[in-house]
């Protein structure tokens, strides 16, 4: 869109437009998205980009905000698609998506009066306490159900490579 007057910026502006139903009509991306939606159309935007440039590394800090159920499957699938053709890094709480990882780093903050600190812990290979941090995502590391499922995801994302 041409503006009226020149900025620093140039004498155009854009704007994202969006529907993010069938059957609605397209919008102001910022004034109408949830932040799940949000997350899903920068996923959209970063794997179309990736299939036509030559960017090697994408980072992905959280673009599974807000998203959870069988959501979380299909955002975990599209980014181990991604994974095949680029190095990806992805801060995640979700286990759907974690478990889709070939390498599952956790970072841990502990605090005191004085100070914080970062750790971080390498997952990859050790399949027990991978399998304990999936259960803890899902709600409980010492639930029978949670580590079932945890397990069931593992089985589920090795299956599908």
């Amino acid at each position: 869109m041409r503006t009226d007057d020149f900025q620093a910026n140039g004498d155009s502006s854009c704007q994202f437009l969006f529907a993010p139903n069938a059957g609605q009509p397209l919008m102001p991306l910022n004034k109408i998205a949830s932040s799940g939606e949000l997350a899903r159309v920068m996923l959209a935007l970063k794997t179309v980009l990736a299939g036509v440039d030559a960017t090697p590394v994408l980072v992905f800090d959280e673009v599974d905000a807000n998203v959870g159920g069988e959501i979380a499957v299909v955002v975990a699938r599209q980014l181990s698609r991604l994974a095949n053709r680029h190095q990806v890094f992805c801060v995640t709480h979700l286990p759907q998506v974690a478990a889709a990882a070939d390498h599952h780093f956790v970072v841990r903050k502990s605090m005191d009066d004085f100070s914080t600190r970062v750790t971080i812990e390498n997952l990859t290979g050790k399949d027990a306490d991978r399998l304990a941090e999936l259960a803890r995502m899902l709600g409980d590391r010492d639930s029978k159900s949670a580590r079932a499922h945890a397990q069931e995801l593992l089985t589920a994302y090795s299956a599908a490579e």
